[in-house]
């Protein structure tokens, strides 16, 4: 990024003040921090104050830093959704929707961009099958919506950005000359099995530990001691060469809050904290990203590909996998469209940008414009939406009382 260390701080700066200086009255309108960051991050490289080269180290680095604190701050969560008895809906929209999200997207992109061979074509579904809650943090946190919601919409996202990446990394490969399908897909599994193994591992021993030290830990030092853990985890992971590191990060997240039973509230605020503040930044730079890469191509294409992405193949996957859960149709139709990109697809289309793959700016580019249009669409609509089924929840709550 072609900024100077005194200027980034101060963009930082304001950025950060005006999102937490606005945090409270955006929780009730249709605008979102989200949408705010990607849009602040367009004016600014307009106005030619930032510029991001897409192909820059510090511009990945940024992305899976955000990317690692929220898999953990998801998967210090977890166990207490889990223990809410909400995992059906989860399971099917992680084992059903994601996949049939993924394939319906890669017929769409095989369709409308000839240039990409089929290899390439699952690779962007493969980049924009993952959810991002961060973008409709209202909807996850609004307590009239129903438990199921919530925790199905908080859940599938924690879960779905480790669980596509061994996906992509595999269409990855294949688009870029590998040998061997069934070679790379062992690689990948077993990379997937190590770097869970390297969180259990981690957070067994950090929690081991934790409870030998002769002084204990400073309660202003848990949520930094928990933070360590991931660190090292991801670290450890990516070291080696035979594990995934944000595999790790996250299953470091669950296996401590399993082995501690319940999470230290300062814990769970320090992490949520530290992740809201990379999330800034990094939809700030998103939009600044945008600016950068342009599109060159045909724009009824792409409005078509965006289209049928937020409209037809998220929705359509997991309509067909919520088939045998017996739930309310608004709850379905809402959970349905809930399903936006953030975070891990922008890591995921850096990743491409950054391989040796032939039509590799063309993935980037189609998959950068969906999630620009993923997070100002939902982040826009997550109040509405969250008002409109609390509404219709409420008149059928009133109905049952006085029948």
């Amino acid at each position: 990024m072609d900024i100077t260390f005194e200027l980034a701080l101060l963009v930082v700066g304001a950025l950060l003040l005006a999102a937490a200086a606005l945090s409270g009255w955006l929780r009730g309108t249709v605008l979102s921090i989200s949408v705010l960051s990607v849009g602040a991050g367009i004016v600014l490289a307009q106005l030619d104050v930032v510029e991001v080269d897409p192909a820059a180290k510090s511009v990945l680095y940024v992305v899976e830093l955000a990317l690692v604190l929220t898999l953990f701050a998801d998967g210090l969560v977890v166990e207490n959704e889990l223990l809410r008895n909400h995992w059906t809906p989860t399971a099917l929209a992680l084992v059903v929707a994601m996949p049939v999200t993924m394939v319906l997207l890669a017929l769409a992109g095989r369709a409308l961009f000839p240039a990409l061979s089929w290899e390439e074509a699952f690779l962007l579904g493969a980049v924009l099958s993952p959810t991002d809650p961060v973008v409709t943090s209202s909807v996850v946190t609004d307590e009239r919506l129903p438990p199921t919601v919530r925790h199905t919409l908080n859940l599938e996202s924690g879960l779905n950005d480790g669980l596509a990446l061994p996906f992509v990394l595999f269409f990855l490969a294949l688009a870029t000359g590998a040998d061997s399908a069934g070679g790379e897909a062992a690689r990948l599994a077993g990379e997937a099995l190590a770097g869970a193994a390297v969180g259990v591992v981690l957070a067994i021993g950090g929690a081991w530990l934790l409870r030998r030290l002769p002084r204990g830990v400073e309660h202003r030092y848990l949520g930094i001691y928990a933070l360590a853990l991931a660190f090292l985890a991801f670290g450890i992971a990516e070291e080696t060469g035979w594990a995934n590191g944000l595999v790790a990060v996250f299953v470091a997240g669950i296996a401590l809050a399993v082995v501690r039973h319940s999470v230290p509230a300062e814990v769970l605020e320090f992490n949520e904290s530290l992740s809201a503040l990379f999330q800034v930044i990094t939809f700030t730079v998103f939009g600044a990203l945008i600016v950068s890469v342009g599109w060159s191509g045909s724009t009824l294409r792409l409005a078509l590909f965006v289209a049928f992405a937020l409209l037809v193949a998220r929705p359509a996957a997991v309509l067909l996998a919520f088939l045998p859960v017996r739930e309310a149709l608004p709850n379905r139709l809402f959970m349905a469209w809930f399903g936006p990109k953030g975070v891990a697809s922008m890591l995921f289309a850096l990743l491409v940008l950054g391989s040796t793959d032939v039509n590799r700016t063309l993935v980037f580019e189609v998959a950068s414009f969906t999630i620009l249009a993923s997070i100002v669409a939902h982040g826009l609509t997550d109040t509405v939406g969250a008002n409109v089924l609390a509404r219709w929840l409420g008149r059928e709550e009133a109905a049952r009382v006085y029948s």
